[in-house]
């Protein structure tokens, strides 16, 4: 086992983990930074290249190959990892006697693929009667589109977030790449934890199929409100303005460029005082003009307004801007680069956000930790993601029962 910190909230689960990319294995991550055992299981055959981020770019330094894909290596921090080639009987065994030891089986593979493998819900739920299984994938396990396969843009588009992201007047931009990824993760933590729960309490387990796109449906939030009451779609005349807010009324709100390439800074004039704040701090002519000291005639002209704004940004460095608004009491913040924020962010460096751990092959590397304390229970990241295969010898020989030599025969027949 791996050191983590005691006590930890999860200790003594033990999860049997098929999940890949993000979608899944964030969720995985954050139960096991929790304490929880999270076993992940790849196919040696293919080296784990279902997960398409093993081995891929972005690289850990100088390193290259299999073991050396950092986004890999961040999502799976703190899990074992074995191999099991499940086209060969002799590994379904093995699958089966871990499924017994274990309290709970995820995946995000596309709908029916652990089914096809002999271990959909019912078979799991006769090797151990109180297991808790955990899908996740697009469009759920059933239904119209339960046969699609789906990546996180293609939920947003589905599910209607990226209709109502954009600019005035330009095609729907989406919420960044693979953002409902993300929130898929974390709707899967909390489905597995929700689960565990209810075992607890009942003694029964069950299949909790999640769905990334009703996972995508609750964030509308007001748009959905406002459409089903007001009969306002997200999309009309002038709507919607990603960088403006509409609820509540705001201007000037928004991104504005600064000296520099590519270099930005969000400001938020939320109320007449802080435009009078904001004036101040400019020390520009045009802030006097009268069209400006109430929040209607800022609406009225909003285009001018962040024209002249955009004139006084231009020429200075983002973090002087930012600094002179926050000390006149305006909110403003420099958009920052991956790595001002994780290398120059004392906010973030010195919470202890990014760990720095141990990884077989490429050594340290830095991860993320999860952005939550917990005063009893401090959740912990003590390894790097495994490399194929790193954890055989104790899954299969503690965990399992599995002698040395008969770990050795399963590895020269591809079992494992």
């Amino acid at each position: 086992m791996w050191p983590t910190a005691e006590p930890a909230a999860l200790a003594g689960i033990r999860i049997c983990d098929f999940t890949g990319q993000l979608a899944g294995a964030g969720a995985t991550k954050i139960l096991a930074a929790l304490g929880a055992e999270v076993i992940r299981i790849e196919d040696p055959v293919r080296q784990g290249k279902w997960d398409i981020l093993r081995g891929t770019q972005p690289f850990v330094g100088d390193h290259r190959g299999i073991e050396a894909g950092g986004s890999f290596n961040n999502h799976n921090a703190g899990k074992l990892g074995i191999t099991l080639n499940l086209r060969d009987d002799r590994a379904k065994e093995l699958l089966r006697d871990l499924v017994a030891v274990s309290d709970a089986v995820t995946e995000n593979f596309a709908a029916g693929v652990l089914e096809r493998l002999g271990f959909g819900y019912e078979a799991l739920r006769r090797i151990k009667p109180d297991i808790v299984y955990v899908s996740n994938c697009g469009f759920g396990a059933d239904g119209p589109y339960g046969s699609f396969r789906s990546w996180g843009p293609i939920v947003q588009a589905v599910s209607g977030l990226t209709f109502q992201s954009g600019l005035p007047d330009l095609p729907p931009a989406g919420w960044g790449y693979s953002f409902m990824d993300h929130t898929g993760a974390y709707y899967m933590a909390t489905a597995i934890l929700m689960a565990l729960f209810h075992r607890r309490r009942t003694g029964q387990g069950q299949w909790v199929d999640l769905a990334c796109i009703e996972a995508a449906g609750t964030l509308h939030g007001a748009a959905s409100l406002d459409f089903t009451v007001n009969g306002r779609p997200a999309r009309r005349s002038g709507m919607p303005n990603s960088n403006r807010s509409q609820s509540p009324a705001m201007a000037p709100h928004g991104i504005w460029a600064c000296d520099g390439d590519d270099e930005w800074v969000a400001i938020a004039v939320r109320h007449d005082d802080d435009w009078q704040r904001f004036a101040g701090a400019v020390g520009e002519p045009w802030t006097g003009d009268e069209r400006w000291a109430r929040l209607a005639g800022r609406l009225a002209h909003e285009d001018e307004l962040e024209r002249l704004v955009g004139s006084w940004t231009a020429g200075r460095p983002k973090h002087d801007v930012a600094g002179s608004l926050v000390a006149a009491g305006v909110p403003a913040a420099p958009v920052l680069r991956p790595s001002e924020r994780i290398d120059g962010d004392s906010r973030t460096r010195d919470w202890g956000l990014w760990v720095t751990v141990p990884h077989s092959a490429v050594g340290d590397t830095r991860v993320e930790g999860l952005p939550v304390r917990l005063s009893e229970t401090d959740w912990a990241i003590g390894r790097g993601a495994a490399c194929l295969g790193e954890d055989n010898p104790y899954v299969f020989g503690e965990v399992l029962g599995r002698s040395a030599d008969e770990i050795a025969e399963l590895e020269a027949d591809g079992v494992i």
